[in-house]
């Protein structure tokens, strides 16, 4: 699938909008009720043979190798509700509403567990999920988060039902999976081609599968 810099997609039935762009040419012109997001962490996780995915010898991926970090301090500001995940490695304003992924199964090579930071005045949640609970839904991104824990996100958020969310750092879709399982909207921008080519294919996959469970109420019918 051939895809520019800056091409958009809709869903027929409006619920869904994708960018593949640089959410920086994008981010002000979004409306939204909700920042619901996961951005590279600058830690160069993707460019880690073991852990990153990246098998020796293949090309080297460069897109965690930096923070964006003029983008993710703009977030609190845009929306009534906004969660980041790795908020940790940011400089965002001092919270208690911090939100936990705790990974039982993670080798001790690894972090035990995630963080994920938001404007909201409350006390931390901790979520279990297992690494290996993912398994069957992986697409091939080397973060790849959880549909389970996206889901959750928007429930300890407080994400309204209905509601509108942004991600400007949507990777390969795992968001806009669990916007459409819980019947809100989805905003969502990635610039790396293939990893939106991807995440396409997903929601798009998803959105029919919705349509065939949901035929009688769902309000996204073929042919709209």
């Amino acid at each position: 699938m051939s895809l520019s810099n800056q091409e958009k997609w809709i869903s027929p039935c409006g619920r869904v909008t994708l960018y593949c762009a640089d959410c920086r040419d994008v981010i002000g012109s979004v409306k939204a009720d909700a920042v619901i997001t996961d951005p590279p962490y600058g830690i160069s996780f993707a460019a880690q043979p073991t852990t990153g995915g990246r098998k020796r010898g293949q090309k080297r991926e460069t897109w965690d190798d930096e923070t964006p970090a003029d983008v993710v301090l703009r977030l609190p500001g845009m929306t009534p509700i906004c969660v980041v995940w790795g908020g940790n490695y940011y400089a965002l304003p001092c919270t208690r509403g911090w939100l936990m992924w705790r990974k039982p199964d993670a080798p001790p090579s690894m972090a035990h567990g995630e963080l994920a930071w938001t404007n909201l005045d409350q006390n931390l949640k901790v979520i279990d999920w297992s690494i290996s609970a993912t398994n069957a839904e992986r697409v091939g991104h080397p973060t790849q988060k959880p549909v389970r824990v996206m889901g959750w996100t928007m429930e300890q958020a407080g994400v309204p039902d209905g509601a509108t969310v942004f991600d400007p750092f949507m990777g390969s879709g795992s968001t806009a999976i669990a916007c459409i399982r819980t019947g809100r909207k989805f905003i969502g921008v990635e610039r790396d081609p293939a990893h939106y080519a991807t995440a396409l294919e997903r929601i798009r996959r998803e959105i029919e599968s919705d349509l065939f469970l949901n035929a009688a109420e769902s309000p996204c019918q073929p042919g709209e």
